[in-house]
């Protein structure tokens, strides 16, 4: 038995949303929880990984390791 008067109240339904749905119910010490990401909607469980590339530091990253067909880009440049 927990003692008396130091434990949060606990919910055992607590309610997930994500995007204003219901998702899922878990237990919780909130009565809703409202996420922005959950397994159902995020890339690595659903497959749809993309590599954002920001200021270029996907293609520095590839150049300075040599990832990249150097052809390619001399014959573009022509």
């Amino acid at each position: 038995m927990p003692k008396e008067g130091i434990h949060p109240e606990w919910y055992p339904d607590a309610k997930v949303y994500c995007n204003g749905e219901l998702v899922m119910t878990v237990g919780a010490t909130q009565p809703e929880i409202h996420v922005d990401v959950w397994s159902g909607n995020h890339p690595f469980y659903t497959g749809n990984q993309k590599i954002i590339d920001t200021e270029g530091r996907v293609e520095r990253f590839l150049r300075k390791y040599g990832m990249t067909d150097t052809r390619e880009e001399s014959d573009s440049q022509s």
